[in-house]
């Protein structure tokens, strides 16, 4: 090994030495070829770190050798072999030979320097460039006369490195060793003792070199020697050492430099032929020497970085065997041809954007091959990034943050490092860095807008989406994914969830129900945008949601009041003037805006030309004088519209008493009720209802009848089969006065039964002259007006019905019996039985006056109304229809109970010739009859025209 690249090792050695001291430096010494998995050393114990910052800090190996020999293991924190090592292939005879490389941890960024010795062991034996060869020597050789060996090379180094040579055998030469000032041996063999051609024309020797291991190696080499006539002069060099210098950039072929020989014999003795003798072998193949010229020429590339120095030993043989040797020593000149080389030692590509000034972001280790001014390295980087570089020691380089970071005003910096030596020409070489800035949630969702303002139509469907609420956020990813959430309020007292809804992803608002405008004009809300960060960040908007009115409303009219049963009349005197107020039709509508808009329309009037209505005020004025032509009974149908779209409208119906007096007004309006002004769906019930009666009636004649002949046929049976059968009839049957068999309130339940309206008999108190209240149900109105110049306010409530009287039926004594049965203490006052069996003429008249009673019932009734129209007439009394309710029929007895007192007179008149006459049976007043009004009359005569 050369001088200078010795020098150079122990200048990397001090330097390493120097750098682990500022940054803390581990050395182990390992012999070489390990196995792999070998241990190495414990460098978390001698680093004083704990596993667990191995594994949080992501620590590993940073080398800028291509092969990385040791492992790190952050489990147990120790240093394993993971190639094999051969220090010869390493470091060659370079010592000392070691691994240097630095352990890198991350959060925060550190580095430790570990230098691991590699120590040899005696694995490479001696060995020669040839296994023989051959001299030729004249057998004038003088003694003392020396022959120059070729060395034996050991890879190995120190004690395990060549250490002697032995040459046997020793009869004519012995063995002389040399040490140069490099530390290498130059091998000689000395004649001592003179050859003789004659004796032994060939010789073979044998050089053995040895080395100082353990086991001790050898090598060998085989040397022939040719003897050959006498030669006396040798070769000899002009100098012994010759010396040159070359660039590093020499291109191959180039004359280095020429060696000289001369030879004082003639001829073939004097002709001198030129060798390399001994080539080191770092220097195999970069030099060769013409043999005849001894011009040394370059072939090969020499690499100042690699080999600064080259010593090449030149031989000179002449003809007859002599030969010379002279030194030639290459110095290698440096010239700025390397770049330099930039190592990213972190691989970390993102920082956080709250990241502190003067954080590390990464390290770079810069180097430059090349030496002195050459190999003087800066570096910079890009302008206008928050980022500095900063030298931490030599040939290693900080990145560090310089301002604060936004992620949003630039998520991604491209960092260029460029770093230059100081050579002429100067050379640089540049490394671009991708950093991510990575997402911190620092920034709020915001809305678009201060503050929403939506309308939707009123009657909406529910679930219908009102609009969209949009928030941005500035961060990214999960810290910019915003969430729409309806904050709690309310409404009036009612949760704002239960109006509207929003969606937590789109910020669609929806509305939970239909929405009434006439109920909620607008409410307010507010809403939340909330991120995904942790914690997540928020912010909130005002909405305010308006109602449109929608025309769902029709409307309402307050006067003129329409009522069930009772009729409403405006007064008009007959000397009324054009534009007499008649009245206003006051109505309303609960909508807005144009929907709320009315207008007042005619649509029917029994005198068109007599009245109008004032489209916007709704007044019913009269257009022309009223004369004595006119009628009474005055009609108006008025519409009442609003502006919508579409208009709704709703129909009053006024009635105008056109009279300058009261009883006009009675005597006209008492038939007002008998014109069909029912709606379709009130004369469809009423028919229906009729319908049901006369069915059920007729029903029910049928059926009395049926059972009647039934009883008559199975009377006759008995009679024929001489059984005792008796009829009988209980006292007291036709009392209708409450004291007999059914009660007087029975006769007044039947005249309740009409329609509905007219149930209700009510009368109010005039409230105005020109306002004409009247009840047609009932028949006393006119009659209580005339003698009271009022209308009363006295409703006419119907009797309560009183239960059925028990003293009809019959007890053990009275029922039917045997002729001469005994009764009980009733036979004394003649409720006892018959005492002799009715013959047949006596039982067919009592069913034959059955029989008259039901046809006069159905006779009452008439062909055409079906005996209804008189019940529903205003002057229906008790005494037009009897009342069939009262019949009662007696199971087992053909007698029939009535309250009709003609009928109860006959009845007991024939009783009486028939059988034995019940005791004390007093005559039932006939009931009174209800006293005929002016309206009644009126009707009577009406009816008797038609």
């Amino acid at each position: 090994m050369s001088e200078g690249t010795m020098r150079r090792q122990v200048l990397l050695f001090i330097s390493v030495l120097y750098l682990s001291s500022v940054l803390g430096q581990v050395s182990y010494s390992i012999p070489e070829e390990m196995g792999r998995g070998s241990l190495v050393g414990n460098i978390a114990q001698d680093l004083g770190l704990d596993t667990t910052r191995l594994k949080s800090g992501k620590a590993r190996i940073f080398t800028r050798d291509s092969v990385e020999y040791v492992d790190l293991n952050k489990e147990k924190g120790v240093l394993l072999i993971k190639h094999r090592i051969d220090r010869e292939a390493l470091c060659g005879k370079s010592t000392p030979c070691a691994l240097h490389f630095q352990i890198i941890l991350e959060n925060p960024m550190e580095f430790y320097s570990v230098t691991i010795e590699i120590t040899d062991i005696n694995d490479n034996p001696p060995a020669f460039e040839t296994n023989d060869v051959q001299f030729n020597i004249s057998e004038s050789a003088v003694s003392g006369t020396t022959f120059v060996l070729e060395r034996a090379t050991d890879l190995d180094v120190g004690e395990n490195s060549l250490k002697t040579y032995v040459l046997k055998p020793t009869n004519n030469f012995n063995l002389k060793i040399n040490n140069q000032v490099d530390g290498s041996k130059n091998v000689e063999m000395v004649l001592h003792a003179s050859l003789d051609r004659e004796k032994n024309e060939h010789l073979s020797l044998v050089l053995t070199a040895v080395d100082g291991g353990e086991p001790q190696m050898s090598g060998t080499m085989q040397i022939l020697i040719n003897v050959l006539d006498a030669n006396d002069n040798a070769p000899v060099f002009t100098q012994p050492v010759y010396k040159a210098s070359i660039n590093e950039n020499t291109p191959l072929g180039t004359a280095v430099l020429t060696v000289h020989a001369t030879d004082a014999d003639d001829t073939s003795n004097g002709r001198i032929i030129y060798s390399i003798s001994s080539k080191q072998d770092y220097s195999r193949g970069l030099f060769e020497v013409n043999k005849d010229t001894g011009v040394i020429t370059l072939m090969g590339h020499v690499d100042y970085e690699k080999l600064r120095t080259f010593q090449i030993n030149i031989r000179a043989s002449d003809g007859g065997g002599l030969t010379g040797f002279c030194k030639v020593i290459v110095d290698v000149v440096d010239i700025n041809d390397n770049k330099p080389d930039i190592h990213i030692m972190s691989t970390s590509t993102s920082i956080p954007e709250d990241a502190k000034t003067n954080t590390v972001v990464t390290m770079i280790n810069v180097e430059d091959a090349d030496s002195s001014e050459n190999g003087k390295v800066q570096c910079t980087i890009n302008d206008n990034i928050p980022f500095v570089m900063r030298s931490s020691s030599n040939s290693f380089y900080s990145l560090l943050t310089d301002s604060d970071l936004d992620r949003e005003r630039a998520s991604e910096y491209n960092i260029t490092v460029t770093c230059s030596d100081e050579g002429v020409p100067s050379l640089s070489s540049s490394v671009t860095l991708t950093l991510q800035i990575s997402d911190v949630n620092d920034n709020a969702p915001v809305f678009e807008r201060s503050s929403y303002e939506a309308y939707i139509v009123e009657n909406n469907t529910p679930g219908l989406s009102i609009f969209t609420v949009k928030a941005r956020d500035a961060d990214w990813n999960q810290n910019a994914r915003v969430s729409y959430i309806l904050e709690d309020s309310s409404v009036n007292g009612v949760p704002v969830s239960s109006y509207v809804s929003v969606s937590a992803d789109s910020g669609v608002i929806h509305a939970v129900r239909s929405f009434d405008y006439e109920q909620i004009k607008d409410f307010h809300f507010r809403v939340k945008a909330q991120d995904g960060g942790s914690p997540p960040l928020s912010s909130n908007v005002s909405v305010k949601i308006l109602i449109q009115d929608h025309n769902d409303n029709a409307p309402q009219v307050l006067y003129p009041v329409q009522t069930g049963g009772s009729l409403v009349a405006e007064m008009v005197p007959r000397s009324a003037e054009v534009g007499y107020l008649v009245t206003k039709v006051v109505a309303v509508d609960v909508d807005s805006g144009q929907n709320a808009w009315l207008s007042y329309k005619l649509q029917k009037a029994t005198d068109r030309a007599l009245f109008e209505v004032g489209l916007q005020n709704g007044e019913i004025r009269t257009i022309r004088q009223v004369t004595d032509k006119d009628a009474v009974k005055q009609r108006l149908t008025v519409v009442v519209e609003d502006n919508g779209q579409p208009s709704r409208s709703a129909t009053v119906i006024v009635n105008v008493a056109v009279a300058d007096s009261f009883p006009e007004v009675l005597s006209e309006f008492t038939d007002f009720t008998q014109d069909k002004e029912y709606n379709d769906n009130l004369t469809f019930y009423l028919v229906l209802a009729l319908a049901v009666v006369s069915f059920l009636f007729i029903t029910c004649l049928v059926v009395i009848i049926s059972v009647k002949i039934y009883r008559w046929r199975q009377s006759r049976i008995l009679y024929q089969s001489n059984l005792p059968v008796i009829p009988y009839y209980p006292p007291r049957y036709s009392d209708t006065l409450g004291t007999g068999t059914l009660p007087h309130v029975y006769n007044y339940e039947v005249c309740r039964t009409t329609d509905s309206r007219k149930s209700d008999c009510k009368f109010g108190r005039a409230g105005s002259q020109n306002v004409l209240i009247m009840d047609p149900s009932s028949t006393g109105t006119m009659q209580r007006i005339q003698s009271e110049n009022s209308i009363l306010d006295e409703p006419d409530s119907p009797l309560e019905q009183k239960p059925p009287n028990n003293d009809w039926r019959f007890n053990q004594g009275q029922r039917p019996g045997p002729s001469g049965a005994t009764g009980g203490p009733e036979v004394a006052m003649g409720t006892g039985p018959w005492p002799q069996p009715p013959t047949e003429a006596e039982q067919l008249q009592a069913l034959m006056a059955a029989a008259n009673e039901v046809s006069e019932a159905t006779a009452t009734l008439g062909p055409g109304t079906m005996g209804l129209s008189t019940r529903y007439s205003p002057q229906f009394t008790l005494q037009h229809v009897p009342d069939y309710r009262q019949n009662v029929y007696i199971p087992g007895s053909t007698a029939t109970l009535t309250s009709n007192p003609q009928q109860q007179q006959a009845t007991a008149q024939q009783a009486t010739q028939q059988a034995l006459p019940p005791p004390q049976a007093s005559a039932q007043p006939e009931p009174p009859k209800a006293a005929q009004t002016p309206a009644s009359k009126k009707k009577s005569t009406k009816k008797d025209k038609k």
